[in-house]
């Protein structure tokens, strides 16, 4: 049996590009709301930057590869630097969301982009182009692969975002007593990722659920509407 025969160059170096600009992005996200809040140390070490060497993890990125979650190095915050201006649970708050909030940005885009191409493939007669097929391609795993990092890093579970996000309203005591167990909490999720991928994807995929209705159907309501006012659709 050949171990390569069903190996895709395109596909692979589309997951590459994919990974690269979805964990970058995110990381950058937390990087920049952190440094909108006065705390600089991110972007003192680099990490103000779409360049994905700053940003990924080796292990992280091999998994994200291999089945699609993975994750990057994680971006330093000091809140003792915040301005006054913020509390530093809030802080917390607005820096650990902006990274779920920058996928599901790149979610929403590459979705309208998708709507965009076909209406431009269809107008034109070149949607069965290989340049086409290869955007088509790019896009569809570009919105598919940030709206499943958002949702997996919006899971209470640390180090998940989701889980400095959860624990913004917990009172200290409780907040650092789980934060306390979370290095084993961590090793324990990792072997889920890793083992029971299936779970995972079944529970990401039902938390995804709401977020891809928001994303899609006003989309394709307005492009319903516009292909009957220019003629491409009944």
């Amino acid at each position: 049996m050949n171990l390569f025969s069903s190996f895709n160059l395109q596909d692979f170096l589309i997951r590459i590009l994919v990974l690269c600009v979805s964990l970058s992005f995110h990381e950058m996200a937390h990087a920049w709301a952190a440094y909108r809040l006065g705390d600089d140390t991110a972007a003192l070490q680099g990490r103000l930057t779409m360049n994905p060497l700053a940003h990924l993890d080796p292990i992280g990125s091999l998994m994200f590869l291999i089945g699609g979650i993975g994750w990057a190095r994680p971006v330093p915050i000091n809140p003792a630097r915040f301005t006054s201006r913020v509390t530093v649970k809030r802080g917390l708050l607005l820096t650990s969301v902006a990274g779920p909030l920058s996928n599901l940005i790149l979610a929403s885009a590459s979705a309208l982009l998708l709507f965009v191409l076909f209406t431009i493939g269809a107008a034109t007669g070149q949607d069965q182009s290989q340049l086409f097929g290869i955007l088509i391609a790019l896009l569809q795993m570009l919105y598919g692969a940030n709206l499943i990092l958002a949702v997996f890093n919006l899971l209470p579970i640390p180090p998940l975002d989701g889980f400095k996000v959860f624990g913004s309203v917990l009172p200290n005591a409780v907040y650092y007593r789980l934060m306390s167990y979370e290095r084993y909490i961590g090793i324990a999720f990792l072997v889920l990722i890793i083992f029971g991928r299936g779970i995972l994807t079944q529970v990401l995929s039902w938390v995804a659920w709401p977020f891809e209705q928001a994303i899609w159907l006003p989309l394709q309501l307005f492009f319903s509407w516009f292909w009957r006012l220019i003629g491409l659709a009944a």
